[in-house]
C-alpha cells in the first residue's frame, strides 16, 4: 500500500463523514463548540476531582493555543472533538502529577543516570536510533502508553500499569482508523518507545499543535519564548517515570528539542545530544508529508504549499539554533550519526554512540540490538511516498535553506 499524496481531500471513514455532517448541521443552528479556557480546566478538575494544576504559568500558552484553534484552525466537528479531548488529558494529567508528587516527595531526590537526547531533524533516522539505543537493557525510552499518562491513574496499581496500557492501545487504534496513511509515515506502537515532545506538551510549549493544526499564531508566540521552565517541568515529570521504573539511564528523541537546546542544556548540562543527518532534499519533503496527512485527521482544509513554506522556514530555524548551540557549548556535548552509516552498519553506530557517552555494550546488549534491526522491516505499514513540489518546494529552495546543515555534515545527495 502506498500513501496517498492527494492531501487536499483527506481519508475520511465513513462515521468520521457523518459525525462531521451533524457537526455542521448543529454549527449552522448556532451550536457554539469554542474552546474556553475556563471551561477546560473546571472540567479537568470536575473528572479527576482535584484542583492543584501546579505553577500556573503555563496559562498562557494554553490560552494561546486556544484562541489560534478558535481562530485560525478551521477544525472539522471531529477535529475539534479530538483536540478537546486531547487539552483535557493534558489537563488532567498535570493534575495527577501534581497529586502524585504530593503523595511520593521522595521522586524528586531521584538522579535520572545518563542521560541521551537524538536531536536529529525529521525523517534522518532519528526512530531507528532511538529504538536500537531503548534496546540496551540499562536504558529506557518513553514508550507510548507512558507518554500518553506519565503517572498511575486512580486506583491503578503502579506495578501494572493496565489502565494506561489500555488507553494507549485504544489510541493507537483510532490512529489507524482515522488515518491508515498515517502509520506509514510514522508508526506508533503502545508498547514501543515514542517522542517526548508528549511531555514538553504538558505545558503547552511543543510543535504538537503546528504538526497537526494551522495555528500560525501561536507557532509565532512559542518561538518567542523561553523554554527553561517547560524543560523543568519536562525533567520534573522524567523524575517520576524514573522513580517507577529505575534504570541506568534515558534514551529521549524529538526534533522539537533542535529549536530550544540552550533551554535543553540548562535543565540537563551533562546530556549528550545525537545528530542525526540525511540529505534535506528527502527529509524536508518527507516531513511535509507526515504534517499534511496529521493535519488531514484535523481539517479538511490542508495547504500544501503553506505547510512547505512553514516547515520550510521551521527547519531552517532548527538548523540555525543547532550551529548556535555547537558554537556556545562546543562539539563536546555531540556525537553526529549519519544516516547512510545508520542504514549500512547500525551496530557499528551504536557501539560509537555508546562510546561517547560512556555506555557498556556487552554480549547481551548487542544481541538486543540484532534483534531490533531483523525484526524492523522498511515498510512495514506501507510504503510513504511524497513529492517535493507538492509543498511548493524545490531543489533550489531546499539547498538556499539548509546549505548550512549540508555543509556542516557533508551531507551527499542522495
Amino acid at each position: 500500500m502506498e500513501t496517498s499524496t492527494d492531501y487536499t481531500h483527506p481519508y475520511r471513514p465513513r462515521l468520521v463523514r457523518c459525525a462531521n455532517a451533524i457537526g455542521n448541521a448543529l454549527k449552522r443552528t448556532g451550536f457554539d463548540d469554542e474552546f474556553q479556557v475556563d471551561r477546560l480546566l473546571a472540567s479537568a478538575r470536575r473528572k479527576t476531582g482535584l484542583s492543584d494544576f501546579g505553577d500556573e504559568w503555563f496559562l498562557e500558552g494554553l490560552q494561546k493555543l486556544v484562541d489560534s484553534i478558535n481562530l485560525e484552525a478551521r477544525l472539522t466537528f471531529t477535529g475539534r472533538f479530538i483536540q478537546r479531548v486531547r487539552l483535557q488529558k493534558v489537563l488532567m494529567n498535570r493534575l495527577y502529577i501534581e497529586e502524585f508528587v504530593k503523595r511520593h516527595p521522595e521522586t524528586m531526590e531521584v538522579d535520572l543516570g545518563t542521560v541521551l537526547f537524538i536531536v536529529g531533524m525529521q525523517r534522518t533516522g532519528t526512530t531507528t536510533l532511538h529504538r536500537l539505543i531503548n534496546s540496551h537493557p540499562e536504558i529506557q525510552g518513553l514508550t507510548a502508553w507512558e507518554a500518553l499518562n506519565p503517572v498511575p491513574l486512580p486506583n491503578e496499581d503502579t506495578e501494572n500499569p493496565r489502565r494506561r496500557r489500555l488507553d494507549a492501545i485504544l489510541s493507537e487504534k483510532a490512529l489507524r482508523y482515522l488515518s491508515p496513511d498515517f502509520m506509514a509515515v510514522h508508526p506508533i506502537q503502545h508498547d514501543q518507545p515514542e517522542e517526548d515532545v508528549l511531555l514538553l506538551d504538558l505545558c503547552f510549549m511543543s510543535q504538537i499543535a503546528e504538526a497537526t493544526m494551522y495555528v500560525p499564531s501561536y507557532a509565532s508566540w512559542l518561538e518567542e519564548q523561553d523554554h527553561t521552565r517547560a524543560y523543568e517541568y519536562f525533567h520534573k515529570v522524567l523524575k517520576i517515570l524514573h522513580w517507577l521504573h529505575p534504570s541506568q539511564g534515558w534514551i529521549l528523541k524529538t526534533p522539537h528539542h533542535m529549536e530550544y537546546l540552550s533551554s535543553l542544556l540548562k535543565v540537563f548540562p551533562n546530556a549528550t545530544l545525537i545528530e542525526t543527518y540525511r540529505d534535506p532534499q528527502k527529509t524536508l519533503p518527507s516531513f511535509c508529508s507526515m504534517v499534511a496527512h496529521a493535519r488531514g485527521m484535523m481539517s479538511d482544509e490542508v495547504d500544501p504549499i503553506e505547510i512547505g513554506r512553514h516547515w520550510g522556514r521551521k527547519v531552517e530555524r532548527m538548523v540555525d539554533q543547532v550551529v548556535q548551540t555547537r558554537s556556545t557549548y562546543g562539539d563536546d556535548p555531540f556525537v553526529s550519526v549519519s544516516y547512510y552509516e545508520l542504514v549500512e552498519d547500525p551496530i557499528s553506530e551504536l557501539q560509537r554512540v555508546y562510546a561517547k557517552a560512556a555506555i557498556p555494550f556487552d554480549p547481551i546488549a548487542e544481541t538486543r540490538a540484532k534483534e531490533i534491526v531483523s525484526t524492523s522491516p522498511k515498510n512495514r505499514f506501507g510504503r510513504h511516498v511524497y513529492q517535493a513540489e507538492s509543498f511548493g518546494l524545490t531543489k533550489d529552495v531546499i539547498e538556499e535553506r539548509l546549505q548550512i546543515y549540508r555543509a556542516l555534515h557533508s551531507i551527499p545527495f542522495e
